[in-house]
């Protein structure tokens, strides 16, 4: 997030992406709790832990 920041910045020509960066502190900024941002991402990475492990071929 914090390289999408920068590379959207420079070209844009001042605007951002999100609030602040990383993104964790864009949702803290738009008034999410913090553990409550940290367990969704939990939830994420493990949807996609999960998908990518159904995608290998087991011989």
């Amino acid at each position: 997030s914090v390289m999408l920041q920068v590379v959207y910045f420079k070209l844009s020509g001042g605007r951002r992406l999100f609030k602040m960066s990383p993104i964790h502190h864009h949702f803290e900024l738009k008034g999410i709790p913090e553990p409550k941002v940290i367990v969704r991402f939990w939830i994420v990475a493990a949807i996609f832990a999960i998908l990518s492990l159904s995608t290998l071929k087991i011989r």
